[in-house]
C-alpha cells in the first residue's frame, strides 16, 4: 500500500477520533522516525512520552525475543514470576510504597486509584466519605472515572453525566486546597507536572499543603506520574525533589517500552483495605509484558542513565530559554523539568506543530498555545541543537 492508500483506508475503516498528519511512519531508530517516503523526523513526542528508550533499543528487543516464546498471557488466577519480580523492583525503588497492582494503561491505573480511595474510606470511616478533589488543568485519562477527574471541559462535557462526587480547585493554590479538602474527601489526585494541562509544575508549597490536609482528614493523596514519572524529569519519580510522598501513585507510559502496562503503587494501609474480589484485570500484569518492563525499568532507574537525562534536560531548558530571549514576542514562557518541556507561544500550537512536520521535527501540543516536547530519554545535546533549529524555523513559518 502506498501512503495515500494507507491514509484513505484509515479514513474508511478506523473510527475518526484523531487528526493525523498526511504521512505514514514505517520505522524508527534511536530518536528518529522515518516515513514511507524515507523522510527522517527527529521525534520529540516519543509516542506521547512512552518510548523512553527510543526505537530499536537492543536490550528491549532482546527481552521481547527471549520472552516471546514463553508465556504471553496467563491471567491473574495463577502465580507468575515476572509480575512478582517487577512488583518487587518497583517497591524497592520507591521509598514509601509497599504494594503494586498491575493493569494495562494509565487510565486504568487512575480508575483503580479512585476505587481504592473510596474503598479505603468506606473500610475505615464508613459511608459518606466519597468526594475526590482534582485540579484545574488536570488530565487523567479517557475512561469515565478518569474523565470525571479531568478538568479540561472538552474531554469531560460530551460524556456527562460522569462519575459524581468530584470537586475541582485551582492548581497550585494552597489556600483553595486547604478549604476544599474537608472531612467528606476520600482522595486527592494531582500531577506533579501536568501533561495535557500545559506542562505546569506543582510548587513545593502546594504539594506540602495537599499532604498536610490529606493527613488531617485521612484522605488518600494520589500522585499521577503516568507522564512525568519513570525518569522523565531526571529523577526516577517526579515527586522526589519535593520531599512529599503520596499514598498511591499511578504509572504507565514508559514502563513497558511501548507494550501496554500500567500500575498503581500504594502504601500498606491502602492495600489492607482492599479485599479479595474488590478489583481485577484480565490482562494486567501478564508474564510477557512484565518481563519486558523489568528490563525497561532497570535501564531507566540506573543512576548513570538518570544523570544523562538531567544533563540533557537542563541543556534543553537552557536552549528553550535562549529561544525565548531571541523571540520574546513569540515564545512567552518555558515550563517543565528534565525532558518534559512546555513552550507557551503567542499563536496557535497546532500551526507550529504542522510547520514542524515540514522541518522534520515531531512535537506535540498541550493546549491551544502550548507546545509539548517529551523526546526519548536517550536524546543527545546535538539532537537538542537540531530540535531547536527546526523549532525556530517552524515558529517563523507559522507566525
Amino acid at each position: 500500500m502506498t501512503a495515500a492508500d494507507v491514509i484513505s483506508a484509515e479514513q474508511r475503516y478506523l473510527l475518526q477520533t484523531y487528526a493525523r498528519p498526511e504521512f505514514v511512519i514505517e520505522r524508527g531508530e534511536g530518536c528518529y522516525l522515518y516515513d514511507s517516503e524515507g523522510r527522517r523526523y527527529l521525534d520529540c513526542v516519543a509516542g506521547i512520552a512512552v518510548n523512553a528508550l527510543g526505537y530499536g533499543d537492543p536490550d528491549v528487543a532482546r527481552a521481547i525475543r527471549d520472552h516471546a516464546n514463553g508465556l504471553i498471557h496467563l491471567s491473574n488466577l495463577y502465580h507468575s514470576r515476572p509480575a512478582v519480580e517487577l512488583a518487587q523492583t518497583l517497591v524497592n525503588h520507591t521509598s514509601w510504597a509497599d504494594r503494586v497492582f498491575f493493569c494495562n494503561s494509565g487510565a486504568e491505573a487512575v480508575e483503580g486509584a479512585l476505587k481504592f480511595s473510596r474503598r479505603y474510606a468506606r473500610d475505615i470511616h464508613g459511608e459518606g466519605k466519597t468526594t475526590i478533589v482534582a485540579f484545574s488543568g488536570s488530565f487523567h485519562g479517557r475512561t469515565m472515572g478518569a474523565v470525571a477527574v479531568t478538568a479540561r471541559e472538552k474531554y469531560r462535557q460530551p460524556f456527562e453525566p460522569v462519575m459524581p462526587g468530584v470537586r475541582f480547585i485551582p492548581f497550585n493554590d494552597s489556600a483553595a486546597a486547604a478549604a476544599a479538602i474537608t472531612d467528606d474527601v476520600c482522595g486527592v489526585i494531582v500531577e506533579p507536572i501536568q501533561g495535557e494541562g500545559g506542562l505546569s509544575v506543582a510548587t513545593p508549597e502546594f504539594l506540602r499543603a495537599l499532604r498536610e490536609r490529606c493527613d488531617a482528614v485521612d484522605a488518600l493523596l494520589i500522585f499521577d506520574e503516568i507522564q512525568c514519572g519513570i525518569g522523565r524529569t531526571g529523577t526516577l519519580w517526579a515527586h522526589e525533589p519535593y520531599g512529599v510522598a503520596p499514598d498511591l501513585m499511578t504509572i504507565a507510559k514508559p514502563l513497558g517500552g511501548g507494550l501496554p502496562i500500567g500500575a498503581i503503587l500504594m502504601r500498606q494501609k491502602v492495600a489492607q483495605a482492599i479485599h479479595t474480589g474488590d478489583h481485577g484485570t484480565t490482562f494486567g500484569g501478564g508474564p510477557f509484558v512484565t518481563a519486558v518492563a523489568q528490563t525497561v525499568f532497570r535501564k531507566i532507574a540506573d543512576p548513570t542513565f538518570l544523570a544523562h537525562v538531567r544533563e540533557v534536560g537542563d541543556y534543553l531548558g537552557e536552549a528553550l530559554a535562549d529561544l525565548q530571549a531571541a523571540r520574546p514576542n513569540v515564545v512567552l514562557e518555558v515550563r517543565g523539568r528534565g525532558l518534559m518541556r512546555g513552550v507557551v507561544i503567542n499563536g496557535s500550537s497546532s500551526a507550529v506543530r504542522e510547520a514542524a512536520h515540514n522541518e522534520g521535527l515531531l512535537i506535540a501540543t498541550a493546549g491551544d498555545d502550548v507546545l509539548r516536547l517529551v523526546p526519548p530519554l536517550i536524546l543527545t545535546r546535538a539532537q537538542v541543537d537540531e530540535a531547536i533549529e527546526k523549532l525556530t524555523r517552524a515558529l517563523d513559518a507559522a507566525s
